[in-house]
């Protein structure tokens, strides 16, 4: 018993001379380690009488260290973090610098309002390819060789062996992969945004720009949902006043096909030189889909039928944001496209 006192009067002078953790730790081995202090009590039960006792007050020695460890270790972790918290204060006084933050380009913002849009009205993102073959740029799209429709389109060709592809010059083609991968050939509901290729270049065209390309078939399609669709999707972009006008044309792979007009949205109709003093302005071609199409790609033209639309999303961004040259667009300016924030902050 007098060893353990002697033990518990020198653990009160140990006690103060614990200033860190390290000290802290030194202490645990020095008192609970393999020759610990208190460790060694316990090969003295053997030798004395009261063995209860004695066993008694060295787990009460030893509970008194172990309370005055975790004690003291909470007490010490709490002052290293207050200084670690001093010594690494931030003066939240000081002037910050300018995060300069990403801006979306005008292409990205209008082609998610498109995706958008046509998503709501049931439609699929279908992601066509840029390198397309002769077969499916034109010929399954009612252009067989030698069709002088090629002659406005044939352009950026591939050599050697890949002779026989190019760059796809509309996003047409995407109609005819989304066709072929249907493998049960029945109602297909799509659109297809990306870029294009053509031999274009001026302050309207370029010999890469972008376009959507819709395509719906379905049994009992018609023109009047053609016209419903295009007249919704022109209100929803260019604003509920906007008048949409058909006009007859031609497209290879539409029959009957139309140009579509509409109500210019600067002058409002009266004319002005945005629409050359006609009060329209032309946006995007559509038609019926030729069943020569239909059937080219696997559908039976006598069950099903179809309507496709396409239009250049250059056009509507700079109809949308008054961009007075498309080639401003690609032209990797940082300060062209920073504006399009400032123009979202102030609606």
């Amino acid at each position: 018993m007098e060893q353990i006192e002697k033990i518990r009067k020198q653990l009160e002078q140990d006690k103060e001379k614990v200033t860190d953790l390290k000290s802290l730790n030194d202490q645990r081995v020095a008192y609970l380690g393999k020759k610990g202090y208190i460790t060694e009590l316990n090969a003295l039960i053997k030798e004395v009488e009261d063995k209860k006792t004695f066993g008694m007050e060295v787990n009460a020695l030893r509970k008194e260290f172990e309370t005055f460890y975790e004690e003291k270790k909470q007490a010490l972790e709490q002052l290293a973090l207050e200084e670690k918290l001093v010594k690494e204060a931030i003066d939240i006084t000081l002037p910050s610098k300018k995060i300069k933050r990403g801006s979306k380009h005008p292409m990205t913002r209008i082609t998610e309002e498109f995706e958008d849009l046509f998503v709501s009205m049931g439609y699929t993102v279908f992601e066509g390819r840029e390198i397309e073959s002769d077969e499916v740029c034109f010929q399954k799209l009612n252009l067989p060789k030698g069709h002088p429709a090629r002659d406005a389109q044939d352009t950026f060709y591939l050599k050697e062996e890949y002779e026989n592809y190019l760059l796809r010059t509309q996003t047409s083609t995407a109609q005819v992969r989304a066709m072929e991968a249907n493998q049960e050939k029945g109602p297909l509901r799509i659109v297809c945004p990306g870029k294009v290729y053509r031999r274009d270049e001026d302050a309207t065209h370029s010999h890469q720009f972008m376009q959507i390309e819709g395509l719906v078939i379905d049994e009992n399609v018609s023109m009047a949902d053609l016209k419903g669709t295009l007249e919704l999707f022109c209100k929803k972009v260019l604003g509920e006043k906007t008048k949409v006008r058909f006009r007859p044309s031609y497209f290879p792979f539409t029959e009957p096909s139309v140009e579509v007009d509409v109500s210019c949205f600067k002058c409002g109709g009266k004319g002005c030189s945005l629409c050359k003093q006609t009060g329209w302005i032309e946006v995007l071609g559509a038609g019926m889909v030729h069943p020569n199409v239909l059937e080219m790609s696997g559908y039976d033209s006598k069950k099903y039928q179809g309507f496709a639309f396409g239009t250049g999303l250059d056009r509507f961004a700079m109809f949308k944001y008054g961009i007075p040259d498309i080639r401003t667009i690609y032209g990797n300016d940082l300060r062209f496209i920073e504006q399009f924030d400032r123009l979202e902050d102030t609606k």
